[in-house]
């Protein structure tokens, strides 16, 4: 007995080392490029949503983060295919884009009355929604360097990825074994890199919320979207893109995550505001992409985006339950079971009337 539970208690004591071990490992990846804290602080990445502009020729990556943990600087890394400008992205964009991809709202009305519904409950609402089912230095060269906002930003070439891990830990970024050799596939293909220093202007404070976004513009000749190092993240990923392009958009595969979902599509004929500023002004098939990758170590290629068979629009739609009701909100059901009732009384006392008649006429006979 005494030897069952220790084998109990050292269970235990095993699934909270791992726990605890969990919340204070850095977080190496997030859904496109990698965040890395300071040793021994911890920053999650809760969502990330991107914009991407491609016109055949050049790509544009609007990225916005929300993190949470308590490292108090961080750095973000992100593999480009051919020399990149950055700047800070417009956060009005977002805004924009959910408003354009919002789901399309319908009344549905049902005859009998349910849950919530008199006489089973008073009437406090409308029914719920439900949705239904769119100069190089040890093999590395700094190309450019500026501070954007909160932000240091250096955009670097390599063609080792050894020289690549020294020279950005000699930088500020602790990076791991795992994401050096992470790195190999991109210094193979010779791409280049844009690493972000991520620090609150305020000295001392937690990086949390809703970070500002990134704007990064590349030339590429098919639309792409890096993904390799997202394979280093410890828990499920979620990815969410609006991608902007001449024709509706589809990922190539799967990646080794979940089937990649169209939340919206349709063509966005008269662009405003920082849409207009993203498209150039011009129309644009707009096409939103949520992919989630619940085991991140499938992950096995970059998002590659080709051109959809069909422009077929597509847009959610939710559906709000109503009571059918006339007038005064009077419920349809109860008209009509009424009138069946009043029907089936004028019904009897017709019936009643008549057999009193015929008992008349059988007495007078």
């Amino acid at each position: 007995m005494m030897r069952g539970r220790q084998r109990i208690l050292t269970l235990v004591f095993a699934i909270l080392a791992l726990q605890l071990g969990s919340l204070i490992s850095p977080a190496y990846a997030c859904g496109c490029g990698a965040m890395v804290p300071d040793r021994n602080q911890r920053i999650g990445v809760d969502q990330e949503t991107s914009a991407v502009r491609f016109n055949g020729r050049t790509e544009q990556i609007v990225m916005r983060f929300t993190v949470q943990g308590d490292a108090e600087r961080a750095a973000w890394i992100m593999p480009v295919p051919s020399r990149a400008d950055v700047e800070l992205g417009d956060p009005r964009l977002f805004d924009d884009l959910e408003w354009l991809t919002r789901p399309e709202e319908k009344d549905r009305y049902y005859f009998w009355p349910r849950g919530g519904d008199w006489p089973f409950a008073d009437v406090d609402g409308a029914g719920a929604a439900a949705p239904l089912p769119g100069a190089t230095d040890g093999g590395v060269g700094v190309v450019g360097q500026e501070r954007l906002g909160p932000f240091d930003v250096a955009r670097l070439t390599a063609t080792d990825p050894t020289a690549l891990s020294d020279w950005l830990k000699k930088n500020g970024f602790e990076l791991s074994d795992g994401l050096r050799d992470a790195l190999r596939p991109y210094v193979a293909l010779k791409w280049e890199y844009v690493a972000v220093k991520l620090a609150p202007e305020e000295q001392g404070k937690k990086l949390s919320g809703e970070l500002d976004p990134l704007k990064i513009r590349f030339a590429t000749h098919e639309l792409v979207y890096p993904m390799r190092l997202s394979k280093l993240a410890k828990t499920p990923q979620s990815l969410r893109l609006f991608v902007l392009a001449d024709h509706r958009m589809e990922p190539q595969s799967d990646l080794g995550g979940d089937t990649p979902e169209v939340a919206f599509a349709g063509r966005i004929t008269t662009p405003e505001g920082p849409v207009a500023a993203l498209t150039d002004n011009k129309p644009a098939y707009l096409t939103e992409i949520t992919h989630r990758f619940p085991t991140p170590s499938r992950i096995n290629s970059d998002h590659l985006l080709r051109v959809a068979d069909t422009d077929t629009p597509y847009r959610e739609v939710y559906y709000t339950d109503r009571l059918m009701t006339v007038g005064d909100d009077i419920p349809v059901w109860l008209l009509t079971v009424g009138g069946v009732l009043a029907a089936a009384a004028a019904g009897a006392v017709v019936a009643v009337r008549v057999r009193r008649r015929s008992a008349e006429v059988r007495s007078t006979a």
